[in-house]
């Protein structure tokens, strides 16, 4: 059992968590995960709760995104299908790996993808050239050309790793969407949304069948989140892009170092 204070206090972090992660379209797994182990509670138990977590959340970012046109769910539907299937095995194969080689992995992963963030995007130029596996997409006021032959099996292989140890997937595919496609941050962020909430219910799913699910943390946790969700998505809609991609890029390094930090100590 949980001390009360301890539940306050993580109920705030989440909280917290909820608003950040809302304004980048991220779940937020990488944060929620980290605030629940540094509590005590289990590496596979709070992979879980995160994932539901991640999906109350998205749902709720999703529909404020989408009122203002910044959901391209096109583009959604034709990349998330691979993360979702695979994000199911990631979850139910995770209680294979020991705790710290999760965190180990998750760790590392967020370093790299950090570093690639804080890189200056360059604007590039459209072609008119059709080429099987490139889709040019237009949405709204936005062109951008999809490899789908490097976007495919990138979200294949994030999903599996997500649903394993217990993220959303938007902490990869956002810099997916953005260094490899061109699509604009604030459109990538709002996309992301919709296709966390897919994901973290398979992940969530393939967990929940090893016994996982602790329903006395995962929900209360949840409604706190929701709530944060709900105001961290308005925010960011009146935020610049370049402060959502500089956002996107701090929070991952910072959830990185910690995690290494709960490894090592």
């Amino acid at each position: 059992m949980f001390k009360i204070e301890t539940i306050f206090i993580l109920s705030i972090i989440i909280f917290l968590i909820a608003v950040t992660m809302s304004m980048v379209g991220k779940g937020g797994g990488n944060f929620y995960l980290l605030a629940m182990v540094l509590s005590g509670i289990s590496m596979h138990n709070a992979a879980t709760s995160s994932q539901l977590i991640m999906m109350a959340t998205s749902i709720v970012s999703m529909l404020v995104f989408n009122k203002h046109k910044r959901v391209d769910w096109k583009l959604a539907l034709i990349i998330d299908p691979p993360t979702d299937m695979m994000a199911f095995v990631g979850g139910y194969f995770a209680s294979n790996w020991a705790g710290n080689t999760l965190k180990l992995m998750f760790a590392i992963s967020l370093i790299v993808i950090s570093i690639f963030m804080f890189i200056p995007v360059k604007e590039k130029i459209i072609s008119n050239d059709k080429k099987f596996g490139y889709w040019k997409r237009k949405f709204g006021s936005s062109e951008y050309v999809v490899n789908l032959w490097l976007a495919i099996p990138i979200t294949a292989a994030v999903g599996f790793f997500a649903g394993a140890i217990g993220i959303s997937g938007g902490t990869f595919k956002i810099p997916l969407m953005v260094l490899a496609c061109g699509v604009p941050i604030e459109i990538a962020v709002g996309t992301s949304s919709a296709m966390v909430a897919v994901t973290a219910l398979m992940g969530f799913l393939g967990h929940s069948i090893n016994g996982d699910f602790n329903p006395q943390i995962a929900i209360p946790l949840t409604i706190i989140a929701i709530i944060g969700g709900l105001i961290g998505s308005k925010f960011a809609i009146k935020s610049k892009p370049k402060n959502l991609k500089l956002i996107f890029a701090t929070t991952n390094l910072i959830a990185a170092i910690l995690m290494i930090i709960n490894i090592i100590y």
